[in-house]
């Protein structure tokens, strides 16, 4: 049985250049590159303002959602960052829905 794809390709509009960060640090103590995706994907903007035990202030700025599996040689995406309209973002978090079947429905990457 094929299952619907939640994030249809005709949604997906935005151009977006991602580079996900992987476990562990270089020689230099920079971030390790996992992987990188340049493509199309279905940004949402929005906005969330937490205070934190600091008093600091956090906003997430916007989402975007992939078709599919946009990464099948990373298996978590967790840190990194993205360029969405010339803005370079930071990953907060990444999410692979999955059908029941195992296979990756799409790919959903949340921004600061």
């Amino acid at each position: 049985m094929r299952w619907p794809a939640l994030v249809p390709p005709a949604v997906c509009t935005t151009p977006i250049r991602l580079t996900v960060y992987g476990e562990g640090l270089t020689e230099d103590g920079a971030p390790v590159e996992a992987a990188s995706f340049e493509g199309l994907c279905n940004w949402q903007d929005g906005g969330k303002t937490e205070l934190t035990s600091e008093q600091k202030y956090v906003r997430i700025s916007g989402r975007a959602y992939f078709t599919g599996d946009i990464l099948p040689e990373v298996p978590v995406i967790a840190a990194g960052y993205g360029v969405i309209f010339g803005v370079r973002r930071a990953i907060v978090s990444g999410r692979k829905a999955r059908d029941p079947d195992g296979t990756v429905n799409y790919t959903e990457v949340r921004f600061a």
